[in-house]
């Protein structure tokens, strides 16, 4: 299921709403995101002690819930490691206005790089390149909430949301240790 579906997106907010926890499904996505691409082991269960830390105080989340995050987890890491690059970060439906799908890029990106820093606390220790990169998305979060719906507008939403992507997958390989030419494999 692409994880930008209107319906997982409507599915996991209601499951969110029914558990009673206040987070959004961009930031359960960033997360996710962050989580994997810092180095979580991927045997299934790791990535959730560190994630209900971030999204529920540390506290046991009900099964339909995780019964939907596990299927999204799966999905961000066959997404990561797809040579086709099909990973996007969950965001509003692309029908909503330019300022809700930007201020769920902005929840997106502040939640992979909490994941990201719990998974990789020594991030000064990066490369070059992938330091640039988490800065640029920390910039990110500053940017202007109120925009015009406008041609431009929406070519300067795309272009962030294409950095995004490159910067999980850079962080990915960085801190997996992954090789550009390794071909990557789909976990099920």
């Amino acid at each position: 299921m692409k994880c930008t579906s209107p319906l997982l997106l409507s599915k996991l907010q209601t499951a969110l709403d029914d558990a009673k926890i206040a987070v959004l499904p961009a930031e359960v996505h960033g997360v996710l995101t962050g989580l994997v691409c810092g180095g979580v082991p991927m045997d299934g269960k790791s990535w959730q002690k560190p994630f209900l830390e971030l999204v529920n105080d540390g506290e046991p989340a009900p099964e339909p819930l995780m019964t939907i995050v596990k299927e999204l987890y799966l999905d961000v890491i066959n997404t990561l490691v797809d040579p086709a690059m099909s990973f996007t970060p969950m965001l509003a439906d692309e029908d909503d206005p330019l300022q809700d799908r930007l201020e769920a890029f902005i929840n997106w990106v502040q939640s992979f790089l909490t994941g990201l820093a719990i998974m990789q606390p020594a991030l000064d220790k990066a490369s070059g390149d992938v330091k640039e990169l988490i800065q640029d998305l920390t910039d990110f979060t500053q940017v202007e909430l109120e925009v015009e719906e406008n041609e431009e507008n929406e070519e300067g939403f795309a272009a962030l949301v294409e950095h995004a992507r490159i910067a999980a997958w850079e962080c990915l390989r960085e801190f997996r240790g992954l090789d550009e030419e390794a071909a990557p494999k789909t976990l099920h």
